[in-house]
């Protein structure tokens, strides 16, 4: 596994910014952002998606443990409908970032598009979640707490196996739209079934 880098510019407070779920065809879009010591170490710290979620679950209590600060922000479907998911997604950091108790001097942003914040500098990094760990910290945070979320709706909704797809479009996601219709939390401004028509709740 790859050495992942402290920080971009040394002796500056740096906050890592990412999301989880735009991809999905049901529920919000979660985004974190992270400052962490410059010394923060752990041998499991990776991009959210190569950890297993064991991992990413520990991970998470000892992230907020030891961060210096950090945020979890939510941007529900319906918002995601209004302004589309890139939007969507931006307004997420930027409302994660407005939360933490400590103002970043800069932003690393997982991805290569960003909007920016007031007053506050950004690099945006492509796969910056397998590169820093302050991004990588976000990816983790962003992650289990979307997938909390989307278990707790699985609940309401069993029939769409959110438990294990998240709201991810996977072939059984797809055939419990087909059998059952939408339900309220499914995202209408996104390609449900292709070239199909939809029954909704």
């Amino acid at each position: 596994m790859a050495k992942l880098l402290a920080f971009l510019e040394k002796n500056r407070v740096e906050a890592g910014c990412d999301e989880a779920g735009r991809g999905c065809l049901a529920g919000p879009v979660v985004a974190a952002a992270v400052i962490l010591p410059q010394k923060f170490k752990h041998d499991w710290l990776n991009d959210s998606k190569q950890l297993t979620e064991k991992k990413r679950v520990e991970l998470r209590k000892v992230i907020e443990n030891e961060a210096i600060s950090f945020a979890v922000s939510f941007v529900d479907h319906q918002r995601i409908d209004e302004i589309n998911i890139l939007n969507a997604s931006f307004l997420a950091m930027h409302q994660a970032v407005a939360q933490l108790s400590v103002r970043p001097e800069h932003l690393l942003i997982d991805g290569n598009r960003f909007m920016p914040y007031p007053d506050i500098s950004h690099t945006c990094v492509i796969r910056g979640d397998s590169i820093y760990k302050s991004i990588a910290a976000a990816s983790i945070l962003a992650k289990t707490y979307r997938d909390d979320f989307m278990k707790a709706l699985h609940e309401e909704y069993p029939g769409y196996d959110w438990k294990n797809n998240k709201g991810y479009p996977t072939d059984n996601h797809r055939q419990a739209i087909r059998d059952l219709g939408t339900t309220p939390y499914h995202r209408q401004s996104f390609t449900l079934l292709p070239a199909e028509q939809l029954s909704l709740f």
